[in-house]
């Protein structure tokens, strides 16, 4: 694989999303969590969407309940929660694994192309991956990054 746009993911209707539908806009994937000490996060990153989205940057939520089960078992009560609570309008999509044997490919992919402080494996929720235009992977951030340190860097993919 080159780049992001080769991935299909479910969206929350459990439908395929070809990511190629996001070409040629800078992206931030994350794998998220409903119930975590970084949930906070949420409020963050729909501040960045909110702020750049009409300079075409996406924001693609993935949920994972791979980290002390953190997450609904429903995607509703997840999409539910993330609404109500943090105001989220970015793209979510279903539930997925980020690591193992049955990780996402998209995340697979993400993880080789970015490796993390000592493995290539996500630790934990709230790890994100800044995209440029072209579907290349060009930074990683720390589940424990603000998101709104990851402005800079966006703002030079814009």
């Amino acid at each position: 694989m080159t780049s992001v746009y080769e991935f299909m993911a479910k969206n929350t209707k459990g439908e395929n999303v070809s990511l190629d539908k996001f070409k040629g806009k800078p992206m931030i994937i994350v794998n998220t969590a409903s119930h975590c000490g970084f949930t906070p996060q949420f409020t963050e990153l729909q501040k960045l969407y909110e702020l750049y989205q009409d300079n075409e940057l996406v924001i693609l939520g993935f949920p994972c309940s791979q980290f002390n089960d953190q997450e609904f078992e429903d995607i509703e009560s997840t999409m539910e929660h993330c609404q109500l609570n943090y105001g989220v309008t970015f793209p979510m999509f279903a539930k997925v694994d980020v690591k193992g044997k049955d990780a996402h490919p998209l995340f697979q992919y993400l993880t080789t192309e970015k490796k993390g402080f000592l493995s290539s494996g996500i630790k934990w929720n709230f790890t994100k991956f800044l995209i440029d235009k072209e579907g290349n992977v060009v930074n990683r951030y720390a589940p424990q990054t603000s998101p709104l340190k990851m402005e800079a860097d966006i703002q030079k993919l814009l």
